[in-house]
């Protein structure tokens, strides 16, 4: 019987908790500040990573991971005995990490393994939402197939919105996509964002004021997912945690929670976001 293993890279930011149990591989970025050069969540934790930055005047940078990194990884899940395997990255809008996942693939396919890599096109624990379902169908005994249906499925229902208190790590970053043209605007503009179907950063709307974005956000959640429904909740924050836990409470009053998680925008995300950065996922759950 097949046996799915689920992969993915440290841009999907899922706490340790669930990594763990449901036994899913992470490969990491790396991130740079200046010639020190560290694993995203290996060897630079977020929180170590947002005090660096606020204590740094170095503007960190990022990189991928190679495709031999991908490919040690589908090696040893075939050494322990899985036949399927589903690989699911960041936004090939955003990074080559798919395509070096892709490039893997085609270094390891044979007739005894199956491979699909999947461009989740979009980023952090909206990535991490798409593995840890797709990592509990594979562990319920589901298929690769059924695990892809799954996590296509998460990404086509999940809401992302987030709140940047500026697009300029964004803008150094070069991943400032379609948001571009909000760069310039006049002081106390907060743009939120989000990502689009190509997987490219879109500024969502831009509003006066951190408040009245915070508000707007929460408006738009209930434009798209009414109020009242089934619905498991995300929030991560690069240094904004306790926000967070405010987040959650407004979500909380406007929906039927049925699972919560709370995670941090880890370092290579949280590069090119900055540190005051707040975003929100709501995922309609199934009636069944």
């Amino acid at each position: 019987m097949a046996r799915v293993k689920v992969i993915t890279d440290s841009t999907s930011d899922i706490p340790k908790h669930l990594v763990e149990e449901l036994n899913i591989r992470v490969i990491p970025l790396k991130v740079h500040f200046g010639n020190e050069t560290f694993l995203d969540g290996e060897n630079l934790t977020a929180e170590e990573f947002y005090q660096r930055i606020a204590n740094s005047e170095t503007f960190p940078t990022t990189s991928q991971p190679s495709p031999v990194d991908f490919e040690q990884a589908y090696r040893q899940a075939i050494a322990e005995g899985y036949t399927d395997i589903l690989s699911i990255h960041l936004s090939s809008a955003l990074s080559g990490t798919y395509q070096s996942a892709l490039i893997a693939k085609e270094a390891v396919s044979s007739e005894e393994v199956k491979i699909e890599v999947l461009d989740s096109r979009t980023a952090t624990f909206a990535i991490g939402n798409m593995v840890v379902e797709a990592a509990r169908a594979a562990k319920a005994g589901k298929s690769l197939d059924e695990c892809i249906k799954i996590a296509k499925r998460v990404r086509e229902t999940q809401v992302l919105l987030g709140y940047l208190d500026t697009l300029d790590y964004l803008q150094k970053g070069g991943r400032i996509g379609k948001a571009a043209a909000l760069v310039g605007s006049l002081l106390r503009i907060k743009p939120i964002i989000s990502l689009d179907d190509e997987g490219e950063v879109v500024a969502v709307e831009k509003v006066r004021g951190k408040k009245k974005a915070v508000r707007r956000i929460f408006e738009c959640l209930t434009e798209q997912i009414p109020k009242g429904s089934k619905v498991s909740v995300a929030i991560f924050y690069g240094a904004m945690q306790e926000e967070g836990k405010e987040w959650f409470q407004k979500a909380n009053e406007l929906y039927d929670v049925q699972e919560s998680t709370f995670s941090f925008i880890g370092p290579v995300i949280g590069s090119h976001t900055g540190p005051q950065t707040i975003g929100i996922l709501v995922t309609p759950k199934d009636e069944e």
